[in-house]
C-alpha cells in the first residue's frame, strides 16, 4: 500500500493480521484523534491478560473498565490536579542533587531511585527512605522490566496468533508460557493488599488516598478500579521521565555549549540563592528548548503502543480493515525535517524563536512522546513537570562533562538506545561536579531546610 503523501500509510501483512504503520504525525491525528471511536482499542488487551498485566488500563480493551479506571487517575492527575505533588517533586529533586554531590559517579543509580520515589511517594504515599521501603521501587522496576519486554511488538508470536495461548507451557516452541509465569509474581506485587495497606494516606496525600476517600462503603468495584488507578502510576510516568533523564545527562555532556546557556539563563532569572521551582517554567525557554529536544533527539518510545481498529474505514483512498494493528511511527516524527532541520544534531534552539521565545509553530514532541487520542498518556502532564523540575535544577547547580581518555582528553559521547517498548540510552559515562563552591552550599542548605 502507497499513498501520495510517501511513508504516511504502510501496509503489511504479520501472519493474516492487517497492520498499519502510520509515517507521519498528521495521520496519526487523522486516524488516532479524529475517527478515535473506531482506533481506540488495544492489540494487546489479551497480552495483558495472560501476562497479569489486565489491571493496567493502558492495555485494557477499550469499553467500560478502562474509561472508569482512566477516569479515576484523570482525576488525580490531570492539569489543575498536578500542583497538589510539586512538594514531592521538589523535595525528591533535592535529594537527588545531594546524592549526585556526594557519588557523582552512580548517577544511573540515582536516577532510578529518584523516579521510584516520586512515584511511590504520589501513588501510594510511600516514601522510600523509611526503612523497609526500599524494596518498593525494585519492585517497580522489576514491573517495568516486563512490560518494556512483553509489550515490544512482534516479541512473541502469540501476539499475532492468539490461539497459541491454549498449548501446554511444556510444547516446543511456546517458551512465553514459561516466561510469563515467572514474571507474574514480579508485577502482581503492585497491586497486591499488603502495598495497598501501606500506602501512607494518613501521613502524604496520594493517589491511592484520594480514591480511598471517595469510595463509599468499601464498594469491591471502586476499590478495585482505585487499586489498579494507583498501581498504574509508575509505569504510566516513570519509563518517559527516566529515559530523558538519561538522555539529557548524555547530551549535556556532549553539548557544552547548550548546558553554556541554559545555565546562562539560569543565573540571570534565578540568581545563586535559591533553585529553581516549577513557578520558574515560563521564564526559562532555553532551558524549556532543552526538555524539549531531549524528548525529540531520542525517541523514548520509537513505536506507539498499538491501537486496533473495531470496524473497517477508509483513509486518503486505501481500505483499512477491521481488526488491524495500527502502529505509530514515533521514532520518524521526531525525524521529521519539515519540523526538525537537520534532525541528528542536538540543537534546542529549532524550538525558539529570534527572541529566544519559545516557537509555538514547532511541533512539540510532547504531542506525539505521549500517544494520541483517548489512549494518549494521561499522566503527561505530571512528567514534564518532573522534568523541568530535575533538569533545570541540575543545570543550575552543576556542570556535565564527557569521561577522559588515558591522556586527559574529552571522550566523544554516543548516544545508542536500546530497544524495547520504552528505549533508553544504553549505559555511558560523564563527569558531574558542582558549578562553584556556592552551588555546592546551595545543594547542601536546601535540603536541610
Amino acid at each position: 500500500m502507497h499513498s501520495s503523501r510517501a511513508g504516511d500509510i504502510v501496509y503489511l501483512d504479520a501472519l493474516g493480521t492487517p497492520m498499519i504503520i502510520l509515517g507521519s504525525h498528521e495521520a496519526s491525528i487523522d486516524l488516532l484523534e479524529k475517527r478515535s471511536s473506531i482506533y481506540s482499542d488495544r492489540h494487546l488487551a489479551l497480552m495483558a491478560q495472560i501476562t497479569g498485566f489486565g489491571w493496567l488500563f493502558s492495555m485494557m480493551a477499550y469499553g467500560p473498565q478502562w474509561r472508569k479506571t482512566r477516569s479515576a487517575f484523570h482525576q488525580c492527575m490531570n492539569l489543575a490536579a498536578i500542583p497538589r505533588f510539586r512538594p514531592v517533586q521538589e523535595l525528591e529533586t533535592k535529594k537527588y542533587l545531594l546524592k549526585l554531590l556526594r557519588d557523582p559517579s552512580g548517577f544511573a543509580e540515582h536516577g532510578r531511585h529518584l523516579i521510584g520515589a516520586i512515584i511511590m511517594r504520589v501513588a501510594y504515599g510511600i516514601d522510600v527512605e523509611e526503612e523497609g521501603n526500599h524494596k518498593y521501587v525494585k519492585i517497580a522496576e522489576d514491573a517495568m522490566d516486563v512490560f518494556n519486554v512483553v509489550f515490544q511488538p512482534g516479541r512473541y508470536l502469540v501476539q499475532t496468533i492468539p490461539s497459541l495461548r491454549h498449548i501446554p507451557s511444556w510444547f516446543p516452541g511456546v517458551k512465553f508460557k514459561r516466561d510469563f509465569a515467572r514474571w507474574i509474581p514480579i508485577q502482581s506485587i503492585l497491586i497486591t493488599r499488603y502495598l495497598w495497606s501501606q500506602r501512607g494516606g494518613h501521613a502524604h496525600e496520594s493517589i491511592a488516598s484520594i480514591l480511598l476517600d471517595r469510595v463509599e462503603d468499601k464498594n469491591k468495584d471502586e476499590m478495585d478500579t482505585a487499586k489498579r488507578a494507583a498501581a498504574a502510576a509508575y509505569i504510566a510516568g516513570a519509563d518517559t521521565t527516566l529515559s530523558t533523564l538519561s538522555t539529557f545527562l548524555a547530551a549535556m555532556a556532549s553539548h557544552p555549549e547548550a548546558q553554556k546557556c541554559a545555565q546562562k539563563e539560569l543565573s540571570r532569572v534565578i540568581g545563586s540563592d535559591r533553585l529553581p521551582t516549577l513557578a520558574d517554567k515560563e521564564d526559562l525557554p532555553y532551558v524549556m528548548a532543552i526538555v524539549k529536544e531531549c524528548m525529540r533527539w531520542r525517541s523514548v518510545v520509537p513505536l506507539a503502543v498499538p491501537h486496533f481498529s473495531i470496524e473497517e474505514d477508509v483513509y486518503m483512498g486505501y481500505r483499512i480493515p477491521k481488526g488491524s494493528i495500527v502502529l505509530s511511527n514515533i521514532w520518524s516524527y521526531s525525524r521529521d525535517e519539515r519540523y526538525y532541520p537537520d534532525p541528528e544534531a542536538f540543537r534546542p534552539e529549532r524550538f525558539l524563536t529570534e527572541e529566544r521565545k519559545l516557537d509555538s509553530t514547532v511541533l512539540n514532541p510532547s504531542h506525539f512522546v505521549f500517544g494520541y487520542g483517548r489512549r494518549i498518556c494521561p499522566g503527561r502532564h505530571f512528567a514534564e513537570a518532573s522534568l523541568f523540575m530535575i533538569l533545570s535544577s541540575v543545570l543550575h547547580v552543576f556542570n556535565i562533562r564527557p569521561p577522559l581518555d588515558k591522556e586527559r582528553r574529552p571522550l566523544q559521547l554516543e548516544v545508542k538506545m536500546t530497544n524495547g517498548v520504552v528505549s533508553y540510552p544504553e549505559a555511558f559515562d560523564c563527569i558531574i561536579t558542582p558549578r562553584s563552591a556556592s552551588t555546592e552550599a546551595l545543594i547542601r542548605s536546601s535540603c536541610s531546610d
